[in-house]
Formats: structure tokens, sequence, C-alpha cells
């Protein structure tokens, strides 16, 4: 047992040498030994490359504005590791970690003896999630972001009240794929039968895929583009837009805080589940609370404003499909301004083509390298610098300082890459602009 939080997160993070094994029946093992917390929890089960987290972010402030109770799960986490486990938009305590932590160990260490073999890290934190709100906190809805697919990924083991897929792209192809239509098949592995499915996707070979497994299971299909539409109105400050849906509701001059088009079509997503919350299963929903929930939303690391003097945005586009994203936003609303890129990825990315990517947006871009087991270390840094004719620094603290230095007036420094990287710079600028 443990009596600390620091005992508690030292624990977890030693299962981190487990690695990632994807399949459920570990995380059934131990939840069945707590008494199938996940069968008493009302879920939206959200999977997709990139998405995810802005997506429950919206659902969760539109059902605040809306008076309900929200539990989310999501990863990974920016600057605290409880932020993976939140009530009503807090994280919990570090002592309901520890108590948590306390009722996994003895759990863990049974079924560690299994033939399944020893539960990981994010198999645990699930399991937490899953038995705080299935046994513990009382609340009316529970937010759940898949971690890696959906078909094999241990949050599939519950039933949603929706299950919704935000858009895909190559990511973790080691274990997905290499194709959009292989990771789409684990992607829409959180289909259930006749469980409404909605979807934020635009590429046909993706779709197909997934209608078709909405329709083998007999679910509900919603569709971006084809069932629920967003106009958008030019605005130059934020996001505004008109949504409806075919042949039903429609509420006009949205306005989300958070900046991209790839927003307006996950802000879509969001009030598209509210309406079948709505309409399927009585919860009750104004023009009003989807209006502000979505505008209040704001999620750390998703193009944030860190500085304004010099200007400063950090951005977590960990892959290629969320780099192109960023390049459109910036080129959309920072055209009459200098760009310059201090970026990082972790060695498993296709480096080669986010840097290609984001040469688009501008040719001043260094990189550099972070502490974390999956990011690449300096030779590789060095190595990859070279090849792709860029600028590197070895230290990021460095990097950091003399890019903010390097940065003049009119002249904006985005910062982009991994998450787990915008994470350790986060922390970093926080400090250092407060």
């Amino acid at each position: 047992m443990v009596k600390t939080y620091e005992e508690a997160l030292k624990w977890l993070h030693n299962r981190t040498k487990f690695g990632i094994v994807p399949g459920l029946q570990r995380m059934e093992e131990m939840l069945i030994r707590l008494g199938n917390p996940h069968l008493s929890v009302k879920a939206i089960h959200v999977a997709g490359t990139n998405g995810k987290g802005s997506t429950i972010t919206f659902l969760q402030n539109i059902l605040l504005d809306a008076g309900y109770t929200v539990g989310t799960f999501s990863s990974p986490y920016i600057l605290d590791y409880r932020e993976q486990i939140m009530f009503c938009g807090e994280m919990i305590s570090e002592n309901e970690f520890t108590q948590l932590v306390n009722c996994m160990i003895p759990v863990v260490e049974e079924v560690e003896q299994l033939s399944c073999g020893a539960p990981t890290e994010f198999e645990i934190i699930t399991t937490m999630a899953f038995y705080y709100f299935g046994k513990i906190k009382e609340h009316d809805i529970f937010l759940i972001e898949a971690g890696l697919g959906g078909l094999e990924d241990c949050t599939n083991v519950i039933t949603p009240l929706i299950s919704v897929i935000t858009s895909i792209g190559h990511d973790h192809q080691q274990i997905l794929g290499e194709t959009i239509e292989e990771i789409t098949k684990h992607k829409a592995g959180i289909i259930k039968y006749k469980i409404p499915v909605v979807t934020a996707e635009l590429k046909e070979n993706a779709l197909k895929i997934i209608r078709n497994e909405a329709n083998k299971n007999e679910a509900d299909y919603f569709e971006y583009g084809k069932h629920f539409f967003a106009s958008p109105l030019k605005d130059h400050s934020n996001e505004k837009f008109n949504f409806q849906v075919i042949g039903g509701f429609s509420i006009e001059n949205v306005e989300l805080s958070m900046l991209g088009q790839h927003q307006i079509r996950n802000a879509s997503c969001a009030i598209t589940v509210v309406q079948l919350l709505q309409n399927r299963y009585g919860m009750i929903f104004s023009e009003t609370n989807i209006k502000s929930g979505l505008e209040l939303s704001q999620k750390p690391g998703r193009l944030e404003k860190m500085a304004a003097n010099p200007v400063v945005y950090i951005d977590g586009a960990h892959n290629v499909e969320g780099i192109k994203s960023l390049v459109e936003t910036m080129n959309s609303h920072f055209r009459d301004k200098g760009i310059k890129i201090l970026f990082s990825a972790l060695k498993d990315k296709k480096v080669e083509e986010m840097v290609i990517e984001l040469q688009k947006l501008t040719n001043n871009i260094e990189m550099t390298t972070f502490d974390f087991p999956r990011a690449m270390n300096k030779d590789e840094l060095i190595s990859n610098a070279n090849n792709l004719n860029l600028t590197y620094e070895k230290d990021l603290y460095i990097a950091i300082d003399e890019n903010i230095k390097n940065t003049h007036e009119n002249e904006i420094l985005l910062i982009t890459g991994s998450l787990y990287f915008i994470s350790v710079v986060r922390s970093y600028l926080l400090k250092k602009f407060v």
C-alpha cells in the first residue's frame, strides 16, 4: 500500500515498463475483481486520431452549462497526471488518487499472475477512472477518450450511450497498421450494436468502413457533411459558424475560442451528440447552453497563446494530419505575421512528412529534443535535422529561451510537436511568463 500521493504516482509510473499491449483481457480481469464498475456508467465513447480531447472538452462544457455533473477520462495529461480523471472540470484530489491506487495494487498483483500478463500503466489508470465513476462518484454522464485505436483499446469494455469517431489519420502505425483503412478498422471497433455513431471524418475510404460497421451493428449513423453541417462565417479573430442537422435542429452564430476549421467539425460533433442525448435520453439543453459551453471551451496545448510580448503559441500537433490542420489554421488567422517554429517529435513519428508540411508555413524551423523515453535522442535529432536541412539545438530550454529572445514585433513563435513535448514546454513557459 502507498501512503502519499507521490508514492502512488511512483507506483503507477513504474508500470510504464510494461509498455503498450493491445487487448482487453487484463482490463476485464481487473474490472471483475472490482465488481464491474464500467457497467454502471452512462458513457460517451470518443475515438479518433485527432480531435478527441477537444470534442470531449466541448461536450463537457455544454453539459456543465446545462447543470449536469460530468466525469471525464482523457489522455495524455499536460501538466498534472490527475488531469486524466476529472469531475465537473476539476482534477480529482491527491487523496482520492492515492485511495484509488491503493484499491488497484492488490488487484494488479493478482491479475499479473494470470496468463494474460501484467496490466500496463494505461490499463490501470483507465480502470481507476471506471472504478471512480462506477462505484464512488455519482455523476450524470461520463466522457471517455479512447487511448490507442479502439477495437483493442482498453477503454473498449463499455457499451456507451453514443460512440463518436472524430477523425482518422496516420498514428501508431506499428500497432494499428500503415494504411488509413487498417487504422479505421481499429477506430471503428468502438461501434456497438444499436448504439448511435457520430463522426467528423472526411476521407471517403475511412467513411466507407465506418458506415459499414455502423450498418452491420444496426447503429444509427450521423456523418458530418451528410447528416449534420457547419457553415463557417468570416471572422478573423475566432471561429464562427452556423450549424444544422438535416430535417431538424439548427443554431446560428456559434463562436469558438479554439481556432481552426477542424475545431468547427469537432464542435459540430459535440452539438450532434447533445441533440442525441436530448432526443433519445431525455436530457435538456438550451441554445444558450450550447453556445456558452462551446465559446468557453479551451484545451491546454491546442494552439494555446502563452505570451503576448513576444507572441508565443504552443500546439500539440503530433502527427502529419495534425500538422496539416495547424498549418491551415495559422495561414487563416496569422497570414500577416512572420512565423518561427520550434519543433520536436517522438522517434516513431513521420518527422520528415511533418517538417515538409511545416515548411509550407515557414522555412524558419528549428528542431530540438526533450527528456522522454520515446523522444529522439541527441544523435537522432542531429541526424534528422541535417537530413532535413534544419537548424537544431540539443538543449530544449536553451532553444526556447533563444527563440523567444529572437522573436520580434509582428512575429509569432510557434512551438509544436508531440503532446509530451508540449507538456514539458508549457510547464516551463508558465514559470517563465507568470
